[in-house]
């Protein structure tokens, strides 16, 4: 625990050293995160999140200063803006204590605390000095530090979804009645923070309810599932008088809002966001932070580990192999989301925001990755540290900013190198249908191979057993 509270304690210096830095010419804050604050405001002065008399009054002006536009429409002459009131009421305390400032250093704590709860995770996967190294690379990595103190929901989100994995996994090994009600409290949050964090949330739930099932606490297990449905009836019945709907969406205009997709055709032409949010020359994850190659390494490794049966043979990495498994499967879930149901990949903010809220997840893969292949991996973690620097840099001593006007860190020149998808079409499509007809290939023969490995093994057994 020493070394989880110093990860803590250098992580929040880290992104409280953050504080200042100008999202877009000159304000500190872009995207949503004005109205993000607006709303707060208003719950600290008003005791709603109705901010049509804060827009009258310009109330925004003390920390926005340009003028804000509105989001949504009016319902019932309220202009409650299609955010949602969970992560205002979240942030409504700091900033009635110590304003926008007391704000972003109170998220800086939860962004620290989100990439705490992955250091445990990944511990699970990896001993140290591998899980703790992955822990700081990933930490320490451009989209963390751009969004360390950001007033922006996803990490917040993240730290449920990490501790509600965590949670989880305790089950497994022991049932304690508290671990399993915190980690259905957990999960119900997810709604009041973003819809979009729900699907990686269910995918938590469903696996620790089984745990539950499977150890005969059936009783338990009901009473926990129904913590976070009746979370999840509750932000319904309270969007449905707030907004008009059953999620603050309802109140986005007409043609805004929802994915903006038209069902199946629209969706299929998102496919190749699959590849596009890795490789991305504006938005992709390993264009910014190319440690998260391990990921994909440990993911790797993972599954031969499976296909080869080693926790059967060493049951000792059974509980690391579930750990690892579980975080894959809820960060595959918000691949997906990021992929085919959010509205676009590009924004006035920091990429990759729609990946944000699972990548504390990702790092039982970066240690097992790093673990694997240390040459390669501290290679790319003192790669994805330069580029936080440089970053760092540019944005608080030149004339860069984190949501416009971006420096090339970390590739410098060769980031010319990385595709960009654009509207037009072209190559880098191309390029993402090879790289998903190849992984596709790959996939195919690996489950080939395992199908003839349990063949093989089921005719060794059935020739000795008699």
């Amino acid at each position: 625990m020493r070394r989880t509270l110093a990860l803590w304690l250098l992580l929040f210096a880290a992104y409280a050293a953050t504080l200042g830095l100008n999202a877009f010419g000159a304000s500190d804050y872009g995207g949503d995160e004005p109205h993000y604050l607006l709303a707060a405001e208003s719950i600290v002065q008003d005791g709603d999140v109705d901010v049509l008399d804060e827009y009258a009054a310009r109330a925004y002006a003390e920390f926005y200063p340009y003028d804000l536009h509105r989001h949504g429409r009016t319902t019932e002459g309220r202009l409650n803006e299609p955010h949602g009131v969970g992560f205002p009421l979240l942030i409504a305390p700091a900033h009635a204590i110590g304003g926008v400032k007391g704000v972003e250093l109170f998220l800086a704590a939860i962004a620290a605390l989100a990439v705490a709860l992955g250091y445990r995770l990944a511990l699970r996967a990896a001993p140290d000095p591998w899980a703790l190294g992955a822990a700081l690379s990933v930490g320490l990595s451009p989209p963390f530090v751009a969004y360390g103190s950001a007033v922006y929901p996803e990490l917040a989100a993240g730290t449920a979804l990490a501790g509600a994995a965590l949670l989880a996994l305790h089950l497994r090994a022991r049932i304690v009645r508290v671990e399993a009600f915190m980690c259905f409290a957990l999960l119900g949050a997810l709604p009041w923070l973003g819809a979009k964090f729900v699907p990686a949330g269910v995918l938590i739930g469903a696996f620790a309810a089984r745990q539950l099932w499977r150890a005969r606490r059936r009783t338990l297990a009901v009473g926990a599932v129904e913590l976070s449905l009746f979370s999840v009836a509750f932000y319904v019945a309270f969007n449905e008088s707030l907004y008009g709907g059953p999620t603050p969406y309802s109140a986005d205009t007409p043609g805004e809002g929802g994915t903006e997709a038209d069902f199946p055709g629209g969706y299929l032409e998102r496919i190749y966001r699959l590849v596009a949010l890795f490789i991305d020359r504006e938005y992709g994850l390993l264009r910014w932070a190319p440690v998260f190659v391990l990921a994909f390494a440990g993911l790797w490794w993972l599954w031969r580990a499976h296909r080869e049966r080693l926790a059967e043979a060493v049951p000792e990495v059974r509980g690391g192999l579930v750990a690892a498994a579980l975080c894959a499967a809820a960060l595959g879930t918000q691949l997906l989301v990021a992929a085919f149901v959010a509205p676009t990949m590009f924004g006035f903010w920091f990429p990759p925001r729609h990946l944000l809220a699972a990548l504390p997840l990702a790092l039982p893969l970066v240690a097992m990755g790093l673990r694997h292949l240390p040459r390669l991996g501290s290679a790319l973690a003192l790669l994805t540290a330069a580029g936080s620097v440089w970053l760092y840099a540019d944005v608080r001593w030149d004339d860069g900013s984190l949501v416009t006007g971006r420096p090339d860190a970390p590739f410098g020149p060769l980031t010319e190198l990385f595709p960009l998808f654009q509207p037009g079409g072209g190559w880098p499509f191309w390029l993402a249908g090879a790289i998903g007809a190849g992984l596709l290939l790959l996939v195919l023969r690996e489950a080939r191979a395992a199908r003839h490995s349990r063949q093989t093994a089921g005719a060794t057994r059935a020739r000795y057993s008699g």
